[in-house]
């Protein structure tokens, strides 16, 4: 049975379609049931034998597996793209080790191409696409009779337009061919109402070769001070409160719902394996890590999700988007990244509605000016601030993905580009950069005190 918005959509596309239109455009909040439309949409174009044919994309092999078994079942078929099957499913990255000769013969078929998270690829022409949203503008789109784009999200952190986005005027401006929000999703209980638990502390102290000085918030001291965000991320009193206000929230909801389970995002493998050690040391909770470097990591992630066996899954560029792990309930959002785009994707990994008694969806994070400007944006459906796309066509555009990316579900795009937001570089795990304005480094670590922790919580639709 067909939620309202996805019978929705399917009716939708099928009617543009059906009027000589090729490309169709559709915006649902993260959680709210994209594949299963998808799939449904695809089976109906089977049926009336509209397409012979139809290939699926997405972000991260985690979330090409959930797509393949989705459409496996509804299609009744075992969706690898053998011989003789209807379909596969693959990533944005094997895009490129696709050979022309594929296209040339997928060409003279009806294919409908589902390209999942579109936003990974931008572009609207040669000039300005990006190494996937260039495969998309040329071999992709010449063999497609059909595509139907996917997204929760209609922008990107680096303002590169969204290939095959239709845009109303020069400042690009995005319309999408159907829309269905956050707001809309948790008013028909398709979605958990999320809660964001700012962390702050009233108590701020660091010495430096002045002398002492004192800040009453983190925002103050991030502000005003000679520290980083990045540094705040490393501060082991701060993470001990932090996770341990998440910990507490989610043995809480586990006493009505047994196998519910936290995600805690980190900055790095070395930060994630100190976030790990946290949880075992300090609070007995059980955990598992996860990154783009484990070749091991989609396994890791598929037990976490059936096996119940694990509390918390710690991941470092692995579970930001699109992988469905329902069991979520509890995130600590601990990265350096610090777009709206990126936070929205990660909340959203705690927001399916499930059959278990408890419902409640937490987020905990550090009151940083730009997180506590995506927590209390929330419940706006596109944000001012990502409201338009405003790009520059670059002379080249050189590439973005390495050999390793044929394993690798990390899309290194989703890093801030200014210098301020990505100036630490804790471990090998991002590229190095100078320290923005002067400020110091590691120099500083053992010289902070964070003291009298206290936090705001922002409970987005509550009159709902």
């Amino acid at each position: 049975m067909l939620r309202k918005w996805q019978a929705e959509c399917v009716s939708l596309a099928l009617s543009k379609y059906r009027s000589g239109h090729a490309h169709f455009l559709a915006q649902a909040t993260p959680g709210a049931g994209k594949t299963i439309m998808a799939a449904t949409l695809a089976k109906q174009m089977f049926d009336s034998k509209e397409i012979d044919f139809v290939l699926c994309f997405s972000p991260s092999k985690a979330v090409a597996d959930g797509i393949k078994s989705t459409f496996s079942q509804l299609l009744e078929c075992s969706f690898n793209g053998a011989l003789g099957e209807t379909g596969c499913s693959m990533t944005y990255q094997s895009l490129r080790f696709v050979t022309k000769r594929f296209w040339d013969t997928l060409s003279k078929y009806k294919v409908l191409c589902i390209f999942d998270e579109i936003h990974h690829c931008g572009g609207d022409n040669e000039l300005n696409s990006n190494s996937w949203g260039n495969q998309l503008l040329s071999d992709v789109q010449h063999a497609a009779t059909f595509t139907l784009a996917l997204t929760g999200t209609p922008w990107r952190s680096d303002k590169t337009p969204i290939t095959l986005a239709s845009y109303t005027d020069p400042k690009g401006k995005i319309v999408c061919d159907y829309r269905y929000s956050l707001a809309q999703a948790v008013q028909d209980g398709v979605c958990r109402k999320p809660k964001i638990a700012l962390i702050d502390c009233e108590e701020v102290k660091v010495t430096e070769s002045e002398g002492l000085r004192s800040y009453n918030t983190i925002d103050e001291l991030l502000n005003e001070g000679d520290v980083t965000y990045a540094l705040i991320l490393k501060d082991q009193q701060a993470l001990l409160h932090l996770i341990g206000e998440a910990v507490s929230r989610l043995i809480s909801i586990q006493a009505e719902s047994p196998n519910a389970g936290g995600l805690i995002v980190a900055s790095s493998i070395q930060e994630a394996n100190k976030i790990a050690s946290i949880l075992t040391n300090s609070y007995a909770q059980s955990s598992v890590v996860v990154s783009y470097r484990d070749t091991s990591s989609h396994e890791k992630i598929k037990e976490f999700k059936e096996t119940h066996s694990k509390n918390w899954i710690v991941s470092v560029g692995m579970v930001s988007e699109g992988t469905d792990i329902p069991r979520l309930q509890v995130c600590c959002y601990l990265t350096k990244i610090k777009t709206e785009l990126y936070f929205r994707q990660v909340l959203g990994r705690i927001l399916r509605v499930t059959k278990s008694p408890n419902q409640e969806a937490w987020l905990y994070t550090f009151a940083e000016s730009n997180m506590i400007r995506c927590a209390e944006e929330i419940e706006t459906d596109i944000p001012d601030t990502c409201l338009y796309l405003k790009y520059e066509c670059p002379d080249s555009q050189p590439s973005r993905v390495d050999e390793s990316s044929k394993t690798k579900a990390f899309d290194a795009q989703l890093f801030p580009a200014s210098i301020a937001e990505i100036s630490f570089n804790w471990s090998d795990d991002l590229p190095a950069s100078e320290p923005p304005n002067g400020k110091n480094t590691d120099s500083f670590e053992s010289s902070i005190q964070l003291a009298r922790f206290n936090q705001r919580v922002i409970e987005a639709f509550r009159g709902m």
